[in-house]
């Protein structure tokens, strides 16, 4: 089945939550070692002992299309014939920085491995090039194996990652937030 994809509009979409829940038996497991002259920062593909299950700890907020502190965000998805949401990507410009951020992307559990996140990503490149941004930016986990490859497969790099976004012990929990970057000009090679 042909799945349509459609602008979102604020004033019906804001405020939709997002179930961005998954398990990964894998994670990117980094370490930061000080050397003599700086660092080094080995990551690596490596097994969790047990299979990691991310769920919103208690406390957290849920994610959710256009949150408040996402002024100028625009949100495009596939509703389902019942109307509920099936897939969705949001992106926000980052004016100062000419970058263009995707802040929420999702695909329901039963829409997974079918090409609607690829869609989802093609759309936020198109948007990258037309609007002018200099490149398409995104946050994801070290946990989440599953969605780093699928942005390294859709030609994303690392471009940073920060060891205390979520918690003081990112690190030690293996759940790194991964900056990852798309640059036009590097898939026009």
């Amino acid at each position: 089945m042909t799945y349509a994809i459609q602008h979102l509009d604020r004033g019906k979409w804001k405020g939709t939550p997002l179930p961005l829940f998954y398990t990964s038996e894998y994670c990117y497991d980094i370490a930061v070692n000080r050397t003599a002259d700086g660092f080094s920062i080995p990551i690596a593909k490596r097994p969790f002992p047990t299979p990691f299950t991310h769920v919103p700890e208690d406390g957290d907020s849920p994610d959710a299309l256009y949150a408040d502190w996402w002024e100028d965000a625009e949100a495009y998805g596939i509703v389902g014939e019942d109307g509920g949401l099936l897939a969705a990507i949001e992106v926000c410009p980052e004016g100062w920085t000419k970058r263009l951020m995707v802040t929420e992307l999702f695909v329901a559990e039963p829409l997974r491995r079918q090409g609607h996140g690829r869609r989802l990503i093609e759309l936020a490149k198109r948007l990258t090039v037309e609007g002018g941004y200099r490149c398409l930016v995104l946050e994801t986990q070290s946990s989440n194996v599953n969605a780093v490859d699928f942005y390294l497969s859709q030609g994303f790099t690392l471009i940073g990652f920060d060891s205390c976004c979520y918690h003081n012990d990112d690190l030690r929990r293996r759940e790194v937030r991964l900056d990852m970057g798309w640059f036009p000009e590097a898939a026009e090679k």
